[in-house]
């Protein structure tokens, strides 16, 4: 069992930036591939950005690419999303998942086994 916790949400204005943080209580992290969902009030959630467990592989959703960045660091059990550009659309409750061994493009929700409780985004315009 893994237990991802999130952290680092907020209140932004648009043009802000903010950086999440999400901590794996695992040993074997590095085996994780790391994903970001976001999921706005009344619809599904959704891929943001995904870090493979091996070859230091980034994927991102299209609304995201140029604006955030995922990155990991293996030796905290940690993976973190930059985000920079925010537009009131980035509104959203962001969870963290994990889906071990999992392909570098894993954009789809039902193959991540693990996930945090969320953290809120908020951008104001």
């Amino acid at each position: 069992q893994v237990q991802l916790v999130e952290s680092g949400g907020g209140l932004v204005q648009a043009g802000g930036s903010l950086r999440l943080s999400c901590a794996a209580s695992t040993l074997t992290f590095s085996t994780y591939t790391m994903g970001w969902f976001g999921q706005a009030p009344g619809k599904e959630r959704e891929f943001v950005a995904v870090f493979s467990w091996s070859g230091c592989r980034t994927y991102y959703a299209d609304s995201v690419k140029g604006r955030f960045t995922i990155s990991r660091d293996n030796a905290k059990n940690t993976v973190y999303l930059q985000m920079n550009s925010l537009q009131p659309e980035d509104t959203a409750v962001y969870y963290c998942a994990a889906d071990r061994f999992g392909s570098g493009r894993s954009t789809v929700k039902e193959t991540y086994a693990y996930w945090g409780q969320g953290t809120q985004v908020t951008v104001s315009s």
